[in-house]
């Protein structure tokens, strides 16, 4: 039986969630087809990853898809260029197998470079032309999806790296080279804007050479048709009585269509509740989320706790009634929004979704009475009494 999942990828044919066909025909019409190369970035936990299988599922008829993560990769390939060319020579190679690509295309990847050793500043040209050879005889477009490139985007071998892909982009538009018919990066920070810190002691600046990348505009929440149709899958398959469109409407009311705020409320409805879900059900699984820590609500409260610019937005924003116009260009204002707490209503910045809110404004009021409390106390005041028997 199916079950809603709340860690890793989701897989439809093991878990209930929201059908994301039309989403990935707009990206594939829209993005892929067009030759673009863009960056996938939405907060923790919005279904980046199940985004970019269920792509490549739908991409594997008509393209060679290599499908990356830098997720755990040992951070001593990023110490220099050919670290990082063994590496992901390595991977693309690893792939390659897995999708049972024609094994003359494996071993031409793999094949030595005429030089013994790859020098540091010769690496990615040598990788460049590995690029070009395997696009050029595979028969068909390629399409390189990379997830977690959080994990190395302040690098400047990484970004050495988006310049050799940036390079061949450019020069395949002017048909002087062969390389990707489309490169998705996927992560929380929008890699267009590297704030990098290039040397110790240098101030940060944005140093990234992805200026090439279309802007990523599909919308991945959940709408209440989307959330609702999910239902009523799980009504049929359980026999589970509910009115679909309004428990999709009282979800989304709570979670804006936030993917892992939807699965996790359903979760705990489907492990609590027994024959019939009502609007009531969703409002006691709403106060049941916001008792319990996960890893999406620590990365929320690490975020304002670690940017004090941020935390005053969000306080005036829920205490003073702030009323700040919505512009991306702003760094508080982009920061906000990449990390999923910021959205646009009115043409205003408002709290993403009524979890959230609820979430901060306790975390905040929490914060503030501990403060007033701990410094109200006089020192003579805080001792303990000794109460031992003498």
């Amino acid at each position: 039986m199916k079950r809603f999942n709340l860690t890793g990828l989701c897989i439809p044919e093991k878990h209930y969630m929201v059908d994301l066909s039309k989403k990935v025909e707009q990206i594939i019409r829209d993005y892929i087809e067009q030759g673009s190369y863009f960056t996938i970035n939405r907060a923790r936990q919005f279904g980046k990853t199940t985004l970019l299988s269920s792509l490549q599922r739908n991409l594997s008829d008509r393209y060679l898809v290599i499908r990356l993560s830098f997720e755990g990769v040992d951070g001593n390939n990023f110490d220099n260029n050919t670290s990082f060319v063994n590496m992901f020579q390595k991977n693309v190679a690893k792939r390659l197998i897995q999708i049972q690509a024609d094994q003359k295309l494996i071993d031409a990847w793999n094949e030595a470079p005429k030089k013994n050793l790859i020098v540091s500043d010769k690496a990615f040209d040598i990788l460049g032309d590995k690029i070009t050879g395997l696009c050029s005889h595979v028969g068909k477009g390629v399409v390189l999806l990379i997830d977690e490139v959080d994990q190395c985007s302040d690098n400047q071998v990484f970004l050495n790296f988006l310049g050799m892909l940036r390079n061949k982009y450019l020069d395949m538009q002017e048909q002087l080279d062969t390389s990707f018919q489309s490169v998705i990066l996927a992560g929380v920070y929008d890699v267009k804007n590297l704030k990098l810190k290039l040397l110790p002691g240098a101030e940060k600046k944005y140093n990234s050479p992805w200026n090439i990348a279309a802007d990523f505009r599909v919308d991945m929440s959940f709408s209440v048709d989307e959330i609702a149709q999910m239902l009523e899958e799980y009504s049929a398959d359980t026999d589970t009585r509910m009115d679909t469109h309004r428990i999709a409407e009282k979800i989304y009311f709570y979670t804006s269509g936030y993917p892992f705020l939807v699965s996790w409320l359903c979760k705990w409805m489907d492990e609590n509740i027994r024959g019939e879900w009502s609007v009531e059900n969703v409002t006691d699984a709403e106060k049941e989320l916001l008792k319990n820590d996960n890893t999406l609500f620590d990365d929320i409260i690490k975020n304002i706790e670690n940017n004090h610019e941020l935390r005053k937005a969000v306080t005036g924003i829920l205490f003073d009634g702030l009323q700040i116009p919505f512009v991306r260009s702003d760094s508080i204002i982009h920061l906000g929004i990449m990390f999923g707490m910021f959205s646009e209503q009115d043409g205003m910045v408002v709290i993403s979704n009524v979890v959230f809110e609820t979430l901060l404004y306790n975390h905040i009021i929490a914060g503030k009475i501990l403060e007033k409390y701990h410094s109200d106390i006089a020192p003579t005041q805080s001792k303990i009494p000794d109460k031992r028997p003498v």
